[in-house]
């Protein structure tokens, strides 16, 4: 049991950040530890941090090395009349730029592995040869219970470590990967109101059943969406990757929203009305469609959209009147003003009526 508070990806996230500041500008030298069940995003987190600070990515799969790939081969130096170490070419060197070092699998190394792992985490050196104060050091593995390959860690290397036990959350999940990195609409407005099924390890684990549904794989069922175009072949395969069960419930909503959402033909047209989906799995994809179609051509065009859609309820009745379409819409608003300030594109807000009489409307409400 990894005794610590859990958090969410983003959070591990930030908190890597906030290590390689601290390490960067006050020389505070540590070793972090991703704790997770698989395909939660581990690996996703550090090559995110490596990308965002330009570092070079050592990603290092410790099941597949052995001790002297870490520690390098001896050589016999006969002028020195001693035994001289070959540098690993996989270790960082270069102390001119920032590089991460990522310790993939640890807990699964085998245990003859370790003693050469503790020089790293620990004293951020294997034999002769010492990382840059310019690198970066992120190990990573699964747990015991998840039902992965995974040794009990010893207290002898626990102890090198700053740990991390990253748990899915589907909130934290949507804003910050599911968004940006565009997943398919579909995915997202089914986890959107389905969040237990993000994480499914626990429950197929009890179950006895193979496959369960992890952040990983909603993004290779958005991939799937796309690359198979035949429908049955690509449910066939949905199912391969979700399980039966919850690709049979995915299946049934994704047809709908595939039948239902038209952001061609509401960004072509001024009467929109009957175009909207009339549920809220099809309104609920049309907001994340629409935040993801969002550029400098249709930024206008959408802002009118979202502010038209919290109306619905008014302006079409039921079934629109029972969904919760302005905490919808302003959810989208919220979504689209990050994108828009990450893109520079704030102009086209301010000058945006229907954006105007959507923020006079929450002023008016004491909402800010």
């Amino acid at each position: 049991m990894v005794n610590t508070t859990p958090v969410s990806a983003g959070q591990a996230a930030d908190l890597l950040r906030a290590g390689w500041a601290a390490q960067r500008d006050d020389g505070m030298m540590a070793s972090w530890m991703l704790h997770g069940r698989p395909g939660i995003g581990k690996t996703e987190i550090v090559q995110q941090l490596a990308s965002e600070i330009g570092a070079v990515l050592h990603d290092l799969r410790l099941t597949t090395i052995e001790p002297q790939d870490l520690r390098g081969l001896p050589f016999f130096d006969l002028e020195a009349r001693r035994t001289v170490w070959f540098r690993p070419e996989d270790l960082p060197d270069d102390p001119t730029r920032p590089s991460v070092l990522f310790l993939d699998e640890l807990t699964a190394a085998a245990p003859h592995l370790q003693p050469t792992v503790y020089g790293l985490l620990q004293e951020r050196r294997v034999g002769p040869h010492k990382l840059p104060d310019s690198c970066f050091l992120v190990a990573a593995g699964n747990m015991v219970e998840d039902g992965a390959i995974a040794y009990e860690m010893g207290t002898a290397l626990s102890d090198r470590l700053i740990h991390l036990r990253l748990e899915a959350d589907a909130d934290d999940w949507l804003r910050n990967y599911a968004v940006p990195q565009g997943l398919n609409p579909a995915v997202i407005a089914f986890i959107r109101t389905r969040p237990d099924c993000l994480d499914t390890t626990e429950t197929a684990l009890r179950r006895g059943e193979m496959i369960a549904c992890t952040p990983r794989s909603w993004a290779r069922v958005s991939q799937i969406l796309t690359a198979i175009p035949e429908r049955g072949l690509r449910n066939i395969a949905i199912a391969g990757v979700l399980g039966e069960a919850v690709a049979a419930e995915f299946r049934l909503i994704a047809e709908e929203i595939a039948a239902t959402v038209q952001i061609e033909a509401l960004l072509e047209t001024r009467n929109r009305l009957t175009l909207y989906p009339a549920s809220l799995h099809g309104m609920t994809a049309l907001v994340y469609a629409l935040v993801a179609r969002a550029d400098t051509d249709t930024l206008a065009r959408i802002i009118d959209i979202m502010a038209e859609l919290r109306g619905l309820g008014k302006s079409r009745g039921a079934p629109f009147a029972a969904m919760p379409l302005a905490e919808l819409g302003t959810h989208g608003f919220e979504l689209l003003i990050a994108k828009s300030l990450e893109h520079g594109w704030q102009e086209i807000f301010l000058s945006s009526a229907a954006y105007a009489d959507y923020a006079a409307e929450r002023e008016a409400r004491g909402l800010g």
